[in-house]
């Protein structure tokens, strides 16, 4: 058993900082990267993906950087954990399989957490009595049963150390909980069991710091932004875990960004609710009781958490579509910059009034004035030019469409000194909404496959 391991956050959703998994392997020692890729409206995406293409359906970024990483993990012996698969995570493996093999390389063992996805399952599990009911609103899924998109079950990090355990070097999954990919390795080299509830708290406050990538090392940072070096090389954070429990968040020292008392605080504020009761898969971690301390140049460390027993439930991410919505621009010039959006703003709206058309929402921002701050945001006597952005939406496709054809004529019949119409009429695309709920563990069972190239 180690005493020690060194965990990194390669990425911190789908779209994140390409270089930041290269500079993790090769700046310095690390044992493990992990990478999160999924959030909550993403699975629907991968979802779409997956019924155009069944060998799609997986972040395809996570190709790209295995293709550069891969040599070096494996000479390194360092180990990759992603969620990547996301709604194929069988095709991913494959796609990696794929990269390996170009390489040259043999003998890579990659673990696959299947079973997350319930889609096919939904109706058998109505049947049966269950109502998902939403988290949030309290309705329950008849409400949107029929525009169903994605329902996937929010896994832990138990799945992931079984696949360690036969060998793995590479893990991918689907819905995983982003905690989870931080403390498997955690359980998996320090043998800790599953009832040892302060220390499984503990890495998965760690993983919570790790889950949003370079936010914990001076990225997005509130405080004093101007302090954060050289943030065009920032440096993602790396959690240095012990068997006790402790963790020292850190970063390789030839990087940019800083990992501090401050930068580290955000991050732990980042998503929580009840800070006493932050739920996972794994544990229950008590956030009130983290004990944060300095402990030199770009090192926090973290004692002290406690964690109290798993629910006996997992949540359910649902995605289901909930209408439609368009959005245009039109930018407008001094003088009058303002005043000229606002009028043009009331004529669209009184246009789209007298042709009795029904939203269920009409937003307009006047970007560089009050897109931001919206009633809050200072008053500007004076503005050298305004962009007015008007955003519908609703469940009549038609009545999104018939907004679209009403942007470009304000260019000639509205307010004058107008500019920035571009990229032609504005289309209807699909609002993709949220559906939080729960299901009882047993209903459910993750599901590891270990392959070899």
């Amino acid at each position: 058993m180690k005493e020690s391991v060194r965990i990194a956050s390669g990425q911190g959703f789908w779209g994140d900082l390409p270089n930041a998994p290269i500079d993790q392997v090769t700046k310095g020692p690390i044992d493990y990267i992990m990478m999160d890729f999924l959030a909550e409206v993403t699975m629907s995406i991968m979802q779409k993906q997956k019924k155009r293409n069944p060998e799609l359906g997986y972040a395809r970024d996570l190709i790209t950087i295995i293709d550069q990483i891969l040599p070096v993990c494996v000479e390194r012996k360092i180990k990759i954990i992603t969620n990547g698969g996301g709604a194929n995570p069988r095709a991913c493996r494959d796609a990696v399989f794929a990269c390996a093999r170009t390489h040259g390389i043999k003998g890579l063992k990659i673990g696959t957490v299947y079973g997350d996805d319930i889609l096919p399952r939904l109706d058998g599990l109505r049947k049966k009595g269950m109502l998902f009911t939403n988290l949030e609103t309290g309705r329950t899924i008849e409400h949107i049963g029929h525009k169903i998109l994605s329902a996937n079950v929010y896994f832990g990090a138990m799945p992931i150390v079984k696949a360690l355990r036969q060998g793995a070097q590479i893990v991918i999954t689907g819905r995983t909980t982003d905690t989870g990919l931080t403390l498997a390795p955690m359980i998996h080299e320090f043998g800790w069991k599953q009832n040892e509830w302060d220390k499984l708290a503990a890495g998965t406050v760690a993983g919570h710091i790790l889950e949003c990538g370079g936010q914990a090392s001076g990225g997005n940072f509130s405080g004093d932004w101007r302090s954060v070096p050289d943030l065009a090389h920032i440096g993602f954070p790396i959690a240095e875990a012990h068997a006790n429990g402790d963790v020292v968040i850190t970063k390789h020292e030839a990087t940019g960004g800083m990992v501090t008392m401050q930068t580290v605080k955000e991050q732990l504020l980042y998503e929580i609710g009840d800070p006493r009761t932050y739920i996972t898969p794994d544990c229950i971690a008590d956030f009130t009781s983290i004990e944060l301390s300095d402990d030199g140049k770009d090192r926090v460390k973290i004692s002290g958490v406690k964690g109290r027993a798993a629910t006996d439930t997992y949540k359910v991410s649902m995605s289901y579509l909930d209408g439609y919505t368009a959005f245009g621009t039109l930018t407008y010039a001094w003088p009058d910059a303002l005043e000229k959006a606002k009028a043009a703003d009331e004529i669209l709206r009184t246009r789209l009034s007298d042709m009795g058309l029904a939203y269920e929402e009409i937003r307009s921002e006047f970007l560089g004035y009050n897109s931001c701050h919206g009633p809050l945001a200072q008053k500007i006597d004076d503005v050298n030019e305004v962009v007015l952005r008007v955003g519908v939406r609703s469940h009549d496709h038609r009545a999104v469409e018939a907004f679209g054809r009403e942007i470009a004529p304000l260019i000639l019949t509205g307010p004058p000194t107008v500019t920035g119409f571009s990229g032609g009429r504005p289309k209807p695309s699909e609002v993709i909404a949220y559906w939080p709920a729960l299901i009882a563990k047993q209903c459910v069972t993750p599901r590891v496959v270990v392959k070899e190239v």
